[in-house]
């Protein structure tokens, strides 16, 4: 059926079968191949009529990355392309296997990790030819599902294949922080402290505890280990409508937390999307969103209508303060503060200053995203 996915089972496979299980992948009628024009989106300028040049990036730590996994997704994706294989082994490792790729004329980055990992390989893939492919191997994946991919690795890859022999890539923009670039958000604050901890433990705790080990952190750390009695921080911002920043002193907000969004949700619960601004996408400029307080009266609030249960949008709510089509913003510290981009930690800094960037990333994007709406 036009614009679904092909089941990974029917993409075919080199050595023809994997344990037992045999693969084939019949001729579909309403197959677009890369030497048509794509359906969706503008065909990448350096893919070849053939095949492509495709680096798998691999973070054999991510939670659901195993060995079996990875050999059907290796198989996958060598059968009709020419396939080098990378595994990570440190942090900032996939910033620099991406830098290489894009210098060696790699069509496509396909990165089997978590959201750390996807975000390393975009800052080394940022103002390159070289196109970036996510397929789901973290925790929570919040960009991958935010694309529409399913929440299984081998899954995803099969939509992924169909992507690319569509064609289907669009230019993005990203957003950065003291010239680090961010896919879907970077925090300030409270929950950057969260991820703090969470990295703390690490490990298989991690791996296995998932999305209870953030929510013990979550409370851990708003009852003893961040302040919530004092701003933090003070944030201004230059619309695209504006020349300039405005006064901090008037046009400024002081805050205890505040999110800058590339793109919505801002995570996911479960599989509830945890959204704070439904207007923020990959074509428009950046959201800011600012808690001033965080009392429980006033943030469980504001945490259900994210949640969508029920109530006005989160902007509506009087302890945030929004901000709409940003291509500039600055958090000044009252104190360090501690900040993290698409869930990983970055340490502390008096200062950050966020730029929206558009169209400076290729990315593929699976047929029926809602990127492509």
């Amino acid at each position: 059926m036009a614009g679904q996915a092909v089941p990974l089972a029917q993409h075919h496979l080199a050595a023809g079968s994997w344990t037992g299980v045999h693969f084939h992948r019949p001729e579909p009628e309403t197959t677009t191949m890369l030497g048509a024009e794509p359906r969706y989106g503008t065909r990448h300028p350096r893919y070849p009529q053939e095949a492509m040049k495709v680096l798998l990036i691999v973070n054999p730590s991510a939670s659901s990355v195993t060995a079996r996994t990875r050999i059907v997704i290796q198989k996958a994706l060598s059968a009709d392309h020419r396939l080098e294989v990378a595994a990570t082994s440190r942090r900032g490792h996939a910033t620099r296997l991406a830098q290489g790729a894009a210098n060696d004329s790699i069509d496509v980055v396909v990165v089997l990790g978590g959201d750390g990992t996807l975000n390393e390989a975009a800052n080394g893939l940022a103002g390159t030819q070289t196109a970036l492919a996510a397929v789901p191997g973290g925790s929570t994946n919040v960009f991958a599902r935010t694309l529409g991919l399913p929440d299984d690795p081998v899954e995803a890859t099969g939509a992924l294949l169909d992507a690319m022999e569509a064609g289907s890539v669009r230019r993005v923009g990203l957003g950065s922080v003291n010239d680090r670039y961010f896919l879907f958000h970077a925090g300030v604050g409270f929950d950057a402290a969260v991820v703090e901890r969470v990295e703390r433990r690490g490990g298989l705790l991690k791996r296995f505890a998932g999305h209870p080990l953030f929510v013990a952190a979550a409370a851990e750390t708003w009852l003893w280990h961040y302040d919530r009695r004092r701003p933090a921080f003070r944030v201004s911002s230059r619309r695209t409508d504006e020349e300039a920043f405005g006064d901090p002193e008037t046009a400024g907000v002081d805050g205890l937390f505040t999110v800058c969004l590339n793109t919505d949700p801002y995570t996911y619960l479960g599989t509830r999307r945890l959204s704070l601004d439904p207007a923020a996408t990959l074509d428009s400029p950046l959201s800011v969103v600012t808690f001033r307080s965080l009392t429980l009266a006033r943030i469980v609030p504001v945490l259900v209508r994210a949640l969508g249960f029920w109530g006005p949008p989160v902007a509506a709510s009087p302890v945030v303060d929004h901000r709409s089509d940003v291509v500039e913003a600055v958090v000044s510290g009252y104190r360090p503060l501690p900040y993290q981009v698409d869930g990983d930690h970055l340490g502390e800094a008096d200062e950050l200053r966020f730029r929206h960037e558009p169209a400076v990333l290729d990315l593929v994007v699976p047929l029926g995203s809602p990127v492509l709406e």
